[in-house]
């Protein structure tokens, strides 16, 4: 079973990202983005959604970090922020693709299989 790690502060959306993926994959949470980092050295998962404004660290502070450690792995920038220029600072910071909230599981499902079957 695939393991996606959700660096996700708010529990409210953390729990409905676990109910749409855990039938699906193994599902592991980081609080924080500096738990993001360190979570994906000791989790080793096949992919991370990564919320952007997090405390301690941001996503794309851990997405940078994450990369420069050598993580190929697919990183999906999930925010509430839908504005071109998040997009494009998600992009920069290393991030493979980008969603907006509120996250749609159909649309979420499609993305995770479409960055496992490249």
């Amino acid at each position: 079973m695939k393991k996606i790690l959700v660096a996700e502060d708010t529990e409210s959306n953390y729990l409905l990202l676990s109910i749409i993926l855990r039938k699906e994959y193994e599902v592991c949470r980081a609080h924080d983005g500096q738990e993001a980092v360190e979570k994906f050295e000791e989790y080793q998962p096949d992919m991370i959604l990564m919320d952007i404004k997090m405390p301690v660290m941001d996503g794309l502070e851990a997405t940078r970090q994450i990369r420069r450690k050598g993580g190929r792995l697919p990183i999906i920038a999930l925010t509430a922020n839908a504005y071109d220029s998040d997009r494009d600072k998600a992009f920069k910071a290393g991030c493979d693709d980008y969603m907006a909230k509120p996250i749609m599981a159909p649309v979420l499902h499609e993305m995770i299989k479409k960055h496992f079957s490249e």
